[in-house]
C-alpha cells in the first residue's frame, strides 16, 4: 500500500480540518465522496493514492486543538454534527503530528527557522513510513511582498538566512523548507509561496513539483465557467462587477487591505484573459462577520449583442468555503504525489482547473482547464524514482 504525507500549513484551519476530518469519514465509510473530483472515473488511469492512504500532519501557530475546531465547524452547520465524536480518537492521533509554525517572517527569516520547519517534514516522512510528502499551503492570506535581493536571487537569498535577516514570506520560507526536504508544495492561497524567483533553482535542482495557486471554489468557478461563453457566442461584456461577503477568520484577514489586495489580484487576473478585454465593474470583498463560516458572491454582468441589444446577467453564489475547498485539498494532494512520482519538476499547468491564478499557463477557461488534466492523468507514465 502507498502511502502518502499530507502536511498542511495551517492545519487548525476551518479548511485543513474539513479536510482531515472528510478523508478519516471516507476511510471509515462514514461519508461519500462528492466533491472529490478524482473520484471521477476520468481519474481511473492515473493510479493516484487512495484517500484512505492519506497520512496528516502539519504547522499552525493557533492553540485550537484539531478536534475543536472539528466540533466548531458542526456547530455553524458545515460538518455533520455525528462526525467529529465518532472521529475523535482519529483526530487526536492527527493532532500530535502537528507542530509549530513559523512565527513571526516579517521580522526576518534566518538558516535556523527553515531547518526546523525542514526537520519537522523529515521526521514526519520516517516516522509515518511514507513514500513522498506534499505540502499544502493553507494558511491565511499574507500582504503582498515588498521587493528585496533574496526575492530574486538564490545566493542572496542564503547570505539573507544565513544572517537571520531574510525579508521573505512565511509562505515562501515553508515551500523553501518543502523543497529541500525533497516534498513537493501545493500553493492552495495567493501567498507567494514557491513563486518566489529564488526558489525556482531549488525546485528543478530537488526535483520536486509544485501547483498553484488560490484554489478555485466559488465566484470565481463560476467565472471560469461563464465567461469563456460569452467569448464563444460573440458577445461583448461591457461590465462585470463583483461583491463578496466573508464572515469567519478568513474574511477577518481580507479585512486588512493589505491583506485583501493579494486576492483581488488574485480573483481578477483570468477575467480579462477569458474575454480578451479588461471589462469595468469593480471588485469587493467585504467581512461581515455574522456570516460565519458562509460565503456569499453576488455579480452583475452587463452584455452586448446583435445590433447593440444591451442585457445582463446576475448570479448569486453562497456556500460554504471549507466544504468547497477540502476536497480539492484531498484531489490536489493525490495529483501533486502522481506527478512527484512521475518524476516532475518545477510548476504543474496540469493542474491549473484548481486555481485562479494557475502557475505556468495562461488558460482560465474552466472547459480547457478540464481537458488539459484528465488528458494528462489518461496518459501512460513513466515512473521516475
Amino acid at each position: 500500500m502507498t502511502r502518502v504525507g499530507v502536511w498542511l500549513i495551517g492545519a487548525r484551519g476551518s479548511v485543513a480540518t474539513t479536510a482531515v476530518l472528510g478523508a478519516l469519514a471516507v476511510r471509515s465509510g462514514a461519508s461519500g465522496r462528492t466533491g472529490c473530483v478524482t473520484e471521477r472515473p476520468e481519474f481511473a488511469p492515473a493510479r493516484l493514492p487512495g484517500i484512505g492512504d492519506l497520512v496528516f500532519g502539519g504547522h499552525d501557530v493557533s492553540g485550537v486543538r484539531l478536534g475543536e475546531s472539528a466540533e466548531r465547524l458542526a456547530r455553524a452547520g458545515v460538518l455533520p454534527a455525528h462526525l467529529p465524536p465518532a472521529l475523535a480518537d482519529e483526530l487526536d492521533r492527527t493532532e500530535h503530528r502537528l507542530r509549530r509554525g513559523l512565527d513571526a517572517a516579517s521580522a526576518g527569516v534566518g538558516r535556523r527557522d527553515v531547518d526546523r520547519l525542514e526537520a519537522d517534514l523529515r521526521e514526519f516522512a520516517r516516522r509515518e513510513a511514507l513514500e513522498r510528502v506534499v505540502v499544502v499551503d493553507l494558511s491565511s492570506t499574507e500582504p503582498r511582498p515588498g521587493t528585496h535581493p533574496e526575492h530574486t536571487d538564490a545566493d542572496a537569498l542564503e547570505a539573507a538566512l544565513d544572517a537571520g535577516t531574510a525579508r521573505i514570506p512565511a509562505s515562501s520560507a515553508y515551500a523553501y523548507a518543502a523543497l529541500r526536504a525533497g516534498c513537493a508544495f501545493v500553493e492552495f492561497t495567493p501567498n507567494t509561496g514557491p513563486r518566489l524567483p529564488a526558489l525556482a533553482p531549488l525546485a528543478e535542482r530537488s526535483g520536486v513539483p509544485w501547483a498553484g495557486s488560490d484554489g478555485k471554489t466559488g465566484e470565481t468557478l463560476v467565472k471560469s465557467a461563464l465567461a469563456p461563453m460569452f467569448a464563444a457566442r460573440a458577445l461583448h461584456v461591457r461590465s462585470w462587477s463583483s461583491v463578496n461577503l466573508l464572515g469567519g477568520g478568513d474574511g477577518a484577514t481580507l479585512a486588512d487591505p493589505a491583506n485583501a489586495q493579494s486576492k483581488l489580484a488574485s480573483k481578477s487576473r483570468g477575467l480579462e484573459h477569458m474575454l480578451g478585454h479588461g471589462p469595468d465593474g469593480p471588485l469587493h470583498i467585504d467581512y461581515v462577520p455574522d456570516l460565519g463560516d458562509t460565503k456569499v458572491a453576488w455579480d452583475h454582468v452587463s452584455f452586448e449583442g446583435f445590433l447593440g441589444a444591451r442585457m445582463t446577467l446576475q448570479f448569486t453564489w453562497s456556500g460554504y468555503d471549507s466544504a468547497l475547498a477540502a476536497p480539492l485539498v484531498l484531489d490536489l494532494a493525490r495529483l501533486t504525489a502522481r506527478a512527484h512520482r512521475q518524476g516532475r519538476a518545477g510548476p504543474l499547468p496540469e493542474l491549473a482547473f484548481f486555481f485562479k491564478d494557475p502557475v505556468g499557463t495562461r488558460e482560465h477557461g474552466l472547459a480547457e482547464q478540464w481537458r488539459t488534466l484528465t488528458s494528462w492523468c489518461a496518459a501512460p507514465e513513466e515512473e521516475t524514482e
